[in-house]
């Protein structure tokens, strides 16, 4: 199998065409590597072939030279363009004022002709940890079963930020570790150990540090990009008109669907990784903070493109 990391980045390259300073973009440490880069690096050590970057056409030129060009000694780099036609059903037009993008679930949809196998699909400006990574690489060669996909999940108390509040999606799951359902809750905040959310900013509620969450890590097969295309259409069709300029298709609702229909199964891969964000402007040093300490620790080269941290890829 020929596993691709699928990297959903349409804001991250829109900040490359020129707005100095967006959190996304960040150096996150002193050679001005960012957040995307340890994702990509990560990636290769675990052995994947391929990596996408979903962006708006119009940033190509600067992501290219700012991200992906930099990585084509180690990995085979595509780009697949986020637009708000891409996909759009017969007839259906882009609602009058509309400039917000689709959603993640539609980014996600938009890579379909650059993916060939098993994939990975990821924020760009979550920093997820090695294990994730091996371990989704690991599921992805060694389950065959079509219908059978997966996610990496987090500790809760591992992706906090003391700074203000995170959306999560708190997930349910069997005795065998499937995943039966993901709850969003939108304004969770850390209470030491633990947390609380709230849904009114008035009655909060208490949720344990060891729930796991979902951080968007999610490990699919190719067969998923028909029910993607299904669930854009039935998105525009049935909810749009809530809020047309403004609703998303979001991509956890693609497994939420199909666990309630039968359609799929998807195994929780737990880790203990810890998760690193820039929501605030504040976690920047926290950030840098723990990647220093990870570099310390022999997890990462300083130089993350230097001769020696990765092998040339083969077959170029």
């Amino acid at each position: 199998m020929k596993k691709t990391l699928v990297i959903m980045a349409a804001g991250l390259g829109s900040r490359f065409g020129g707005k100095e300073g967006a959190k996304q973009v960040t150096p996150v440490d002193s050679l001005g590597q960012m957040i995307i880069d340890y994702s990509v690096f990560d990636a290769c050590r675990a052995g994947f072939e391929k990596v996408v970057y979903v962006i708006k056409p119009e940033s190509l030129d600067a992501f290219h030279e700012g991200v992906g060009g930099r990585w084509e000694k180690s990995i085979e780099v595509a780009y697949a363009f986020q637009t708000p036609e891409s996909y759009l059903p017969e007839g259906f037009k882009v609602p009058e004022g509309r400039v917000k993008p689709w959603g993640t679930g539609h980014a996600a949809l938009c890579a379909e002709n650059e993916v060939p196998d098993g994939f990975v699909c990821i924020n760009a400006d979550d920093f997820y940890g090695r294990e994730a990574y091996e371990r989704a690489a690991r599921f992805l060669d060694g389950e065959s079963d079509p219908c059978l996909n997966a996610m990496v999940g987090y500790r809760l108390r591992n992706t906090m930020t003391p700074n203000g509040s995170v959306a999560r999606g708190v997930c349910e799951t069997d005795e065998d570790g499937f995943l039966t359902g993901i709850t969003e809750r939108t304004k969770i905040s850390q209470m030491g150990a633990d947390a609380v959310f709230t849904e009114n900013d008035r009655d909060f509620y208490p949720l344990s540090g060891d729930s796991i969450v979902s951080l968007n890590f999610w490990i699919f097969k190719k067969g998923v990009f028909a029910e993607l295309k299904k669930g854009f259409h039935a998105f525009l069709e049935n909810e749009l008109g809530e809020n047309p300029l403004k609703k998303e298709y979001y991509l956890p609702s693609l497994p939420q669907r199909l666990i309630s229909e039968g359609k799929a199964r998807f195994r929780v891969l737990p880790t203990r990784e810890k998760w690193f964000g820039l929501t605030y402007q504040a976690d920047v040093e926290k950030t840098r903070r723990g990647i220093q300490q990870l570099k310390d620790a022999g997890a990462y080269p300083n130089d993350l493109f230097a001769a020696s941290a990765l092998p040339e890829r083969s077959g170029k």
